[in-house]
């Protein structure tokens, strides 16, 4: 059995999946069907069994299946690190998700302890040339997979930049108001610097150590006006207070881990990702999902699961048939998605495949043939 893996799925109205019921092995999933017929569905599903907003950062009343739209519910029996846990959770009427964990409440943060999933997503593909937002996303999703403590703590440092910022719009100059809300920033901010740093050198040994199909993609972090001051706590304090008056005039903060920018070189050409061919791109995303499947399985025991939707786009069949190889080799439990079963062909008998057609609104799951 596989350290880390789903044994079974169960979803309820949500998008278009009126009712869903899975009983899955350990081994990888593809799933095959038509464009709009729910696969991409189930990989969203399989990713809110983590923290955050899924792979398409959607609000909690935009998932339930329409048009009852009452709420929608995802249950799992997970694998994890020796132990199965049943995970659920679920909105009703468009309010905030809520988590249960073995029977019990629990938060989302929770759920990053016992489930690690990465994913990569078509909406991915232009990481490399749109904006920064997006790459601090990808980095933090990779840290996390490392340390669930990141969660919390980029948490806290989000909630006191938003009052600090709120102060700053409301131009207030008191330097009282500022300080304790400034410490808890620099605090916070110096760990998530660090979790970071850390990631990219275990992302730069994993890449390196390890021969594989995908080119090697030299990582590095810049930030805003070349200020790395929030990398020491006592010096991110310093740098808040000093940089008030221009925070004050632009209503914002303007330095700090949430002005930090991912930066990506192809090692062997010397070229920065944003400069690469479309494949190119693709493969140096693929090659860092996987660089970080296999540092985690070192780390933890297990490798994430992992969420590949439509991974054989912009992929030859070389390099599919290596991503499939390497995937199995690690034996992690990854869901794929494709319109047509042969570009699974690769992957033989050593996957589950299913079949996803969708009628009148509602998609079903048939277990497919090799």
């Amino acid at each position: 059995m596989a350290g880390l893996s789903l044994q079974s799925l169960v979803l309820s109205h949500f998008r278009s999946h009126k009712a869903l019921r899975l009983e899955i092995g350990p081994r990888p999933v593809a799933i095959h069907g038509p464009n709009g017929a729910g696969k991409t569905n189930i990989l969203e599903a399989i990713s809110l069994l983590s923290p955050g907003r899924g792979l398409r950062r959607a609000a909690a009343d935009d998932i339930a299946r329409r048009p009852e739209a009452l709420g929608w519910k995802i249950a799992a029996g997970l694998f994890s690190l020796n132990q199965t846990h049943e995970v659920e959770t679920w909105s009703e009427n468009g309010q905030s998700r809520s988590v249960r964990i073995d029977g019990k409440a629990a938060t989302q943060v929770a759920l990053g302890r016992v489930a690690r999933v990465l994913w990569l997503v078509p909406a991915m593909d232009r990481l490399w040339i749109e904006g920064a937002d997006g790459r601090r996303r990808f980095l933090d999703r990779m840290t996390l997979s490392f340390e669930p403590r990141h969660a919390e703590v980029t948490l806290a440092y989000e909630k006191a930049m938003r009052e600090r910022n709120r102060l700053l719009k409301d131009q207030v100059r008191d330097a009282h108001w500022y300080r304790a809300l400034e410490s808890q920033m620099a605090e916070a901010g110096a760990e998530i610097q660090a979790n970071r740093d850390a990631v990219l050198a275990t992302l730069a040994a994993a890449q390196t150590q390890a021969e594989t199909a995908f080119p090697v993609a030299e990582l590095g972090l810049v930030h805003a006006d070349g200020n790395d001051a929030f990398r020491v706590t006592e010096d991110f304090e310093a740098a808040l207070e000093e940089g008030r008056p221009r925070d004050l005039q632009a209503g914002r903060t303007l330095i700090g881990p949430h002005r930090s920018d991912l930066l990506a070189t192809y090692t062997a050409k010397g070229v920065a990702a944003r400069d690469c061919s479309t494949g190119e791109q693709k493969a140096l995303l693929v090659s860092l999902i996987l660089a970080n499947a296999r540092a985690l399985s070192d780390s933890i025991g297990a490798p994430p699961i992992l969420l590949l939707d439509e991974v054989a786009a912009h992929l030859d069949p070389g390099r599919r048939a290596a991503l499939y190889d390497e995937i199995c080799a690690l034996g992690a439990q990854a869901w794929m998605t494709g319109t047509e079963p042969n570009l699974f062909d690769a992957l033989g008998d050593r996957a589950t495949y299913l079949n996803v057609t969708e009628d009148g609104g509602n998609s079903t799951v048939t277990e497919a043939p090799i």
